[in-house]
């Protein structure tokens, strides 16, 4: 059985297997760590309601499409097989097809570049982790940024790529900060700021991600929803531009911020928790600078506030864990170590050694896929 890096190669087979069909809901999931197909679905029935509210439905299915081309990339380049079966291919393919037709009119040509887009965010993941090993750290949705940035400048100047709904490049200008108040626009803003993680502005949507997280992961869920209501706070307080406050634009990184530092590369105590929510605060300032920076280039920020801000809270390799076992290597999400060492029946084990009794033994960690979720 062929091998890469001492794990498993994908094959074309699998594409045809049950698994490839869990795999995409699972890539949908991971988007906020979360290796769970009945996640992932949440989160696209909710990118779906989302995208129909607002009369943009094919940003649905240009989502669909992202995960389905950047998982199929992992299988025909024969990257390890758990990986791809825990959507670890599909992330940022889909946020790839969120954003292409949000930003670009939905032309043939747009739809051909978004399928080169999301393949190309498979080996681009890899390169990137690849250099960022050294430093223990993982590139989560930076090649989802990095990518699309590249086609949405391209775009204006290619005519067969209209920047529809893009901003035009501008010097930075102040802009209103008002906002309407009152409790329910603010539960809104709150929602939509968690909705807004896949550029989809409806706080309905940003309920049913919230859903799809609890049935994953509870700290997960309570951090996404700290981390949206933690960004509009400051938003609010340090009068940000109004029109974005309202529309989420200034949660959805706090949003994965929250999830990635509170509940998924440090484990759950009061010393991890204050450090995410600094990091939480820290990313809404990102937010605002990355914002200014790129306005003159007339491209959005993306998810990379979240990404910059994450790297730099886990780069000093910090241990929050009283009992100073915490792994310090942050180049993968630790919720799901284990299953990525997850190999086919038919792959010869070695025998299991005797384990001391205050440990628990790596063959009781539960590493089947047969469940849709995990």
């Amino acid at each position: 059985m062929a091998k890469v890096n001492g794990l498993v190669k994908a094959d074309l087979s699998d594409i045809f297997s049950l698994e490839m069909v869990r795999s995409l809901f699972r890539g949908v999931g991971q988007v906020m760590f979360q290796g769970n197909g009945w996640t992932g679905a949440l989160f696209l029935i909710g990118i779906f309601w989302g995208s129909y509210a607002s009369d943009a439905g094919y940003v649905a299915w240009g989502a669909l499409l992202g995960v389905v081309v950047s998982t199929l990339t992992g299988f025909i380049l024969g990257l390890p097989k758990s990986q791809g079966f825990q959507g670890l291919w599909g992330f940022n393919g889909v946020l790839v097809g969120c954003a292409f037709p949000t930003f670009m009119g939905a032309t043939p040509l747009m739809w051909i570049a978004l399928v080169l887009c999301a393949a190309m965010t498979t080996w681009v993941r890899v390169a990137l982790n690849n250099v960022m090993k050294p430093w223990k750290v993982n590139s989560f949705t930076f090649p989802f940024v990095l990518c699309t940035w590249i086609f949405l400048l391209a775009a204006h100047v290619m005519g067969g790529l209209p920047p529809t709904h893009m901003d035009t490049p501008a010097f930075p200008s102040e802009m209103p900060s008002h906002v309407t108040p009152g409790l329910w626009p603010m539960v809104k803003y709150w929602l939509r700021g968690i909705s807004q993680v896949f550029l989809i502005d409806s706080w309905v949507a940003g309920l049913l991600m919230v859903l799809g997280l609890l049935v994953s992961n509870r700290w997960a869920a309570l951090w996404a929803v700290v981390g949206s209501a933690v960004a509009l706070s400051v938003a609010l307080l340090y009068r940000a531009p109004g029109m974005d406050v309202e529309g989420g634009l200034y949660g959805f990184s706090s949003v994965l911020t929250g999830i990635a530092l509170g509940a998924t590369f440090y484990h759950v105590n009061l010393r991890s928790a204050l450090w995410a929510l600094l990091g939480v605060i820290v990313t809404v300032f990102f937010q605002a600078a990355i914002d200014v920076l790129l306005t003159p280039l007339g491209v959005a920020a993306l998810t990379s506030p979240f990404c910059i801000v994450t790297w730099l809270f886990l780069l000093p390799l910090f241990k929050f864990n009283q009992s100073k076992e915490e792994d310090e290597d942050h180049s993968s999400w630790r919720n799901l170590n284990a299953r990525q060492r997850r190999v086919e029946s038919s792959t010869p084990q070695p025998t299991p050694q005797p384990t001391p009794q205050h440990e628990v033994p790596k063959s009781s960690i539960n590493t089947s896929s047969e469940s849709f979720g995990k």
